[in-house]
């Protein structure tokens, strides 16, 4: 089976990717290896305008991971009460409709403010179902985000790492039963 993490911003030194780190981990405890698309590292040549209409090579990385996987688990961060824009934007370069047609999908979200993504995750749940997509509906929302990462950047608080815990969990489950 293969699970394919997308970390949900391109900002540098993001706690989103940190939390990727840790999901990553909760997975590899469970047994089952992730592929970690991070967005940070999506070619500069996709932003051109071109793009729309023909791909560039260097994308294929992403498409092709993204096509190959049985589940895909996004992880958000929430820039002004919604998705990231470099999210949105590759989610629209993503090939339509096979991208996400019947494909398991979770969501975390993590926020510095007291609702942790509350609002990005709830419309990437409209998005993924606009696209048929198969939603789990185990969704762990991280508000106040910094004070629940350690130096690290590992997660601490032992609330939110059983949240994340049975989110793996469950998700894992969830593509079994939907692959069978």
């Amino acid at each position: 089976m293969k699970i394919t993490l997308v970390s949900g911003t391109n900002r540098p030194g993001s706690n989103t990717r940190k939390v990727v780190s840790h999901i990553a981990r909760l997975y590899a405890d469970l047994g089952q290896p992730v592929d970690i698309l991070d967005l940070a590292d999506l070619p500069p040549e996709i932003f051109h305008p071109s793009s729309y209409a023909s791909k560039p090579a260097s994308f294929s990385r992403f498409s092709d991971a993204v096509l190959a996987s049985d589940g895909l688990h996004v992880v958000t961060p929430e820039y002004n009460g919604s998705v990231p824009g470099v999210l949105k934007y590759f989610i629209d370069m993503l090939k339509f409709p096979e991208s996400f047609e019947h494909r398991p999908v979770a969501f975390t979200g993590l926020g510095a403010g007291m609702w942790g993504a509350l609002r990005p995750v709830e419309q990437l749940q409209a998005i993924f179902g606009y696209r048929n997509a198969f939603v789990f509906p185990e969704r762990v929302f991280m508000p106040g985000v910094n004070s629940l990462l350690g130096d690290d950047g590992t997660v601490i608080d032992p609330d939110v790492v059983g949240r994340l815990k049975s989110q793996v969990q469950g998700f894992l489950d969830f593509v079994k039963k939907l692959k069978a």
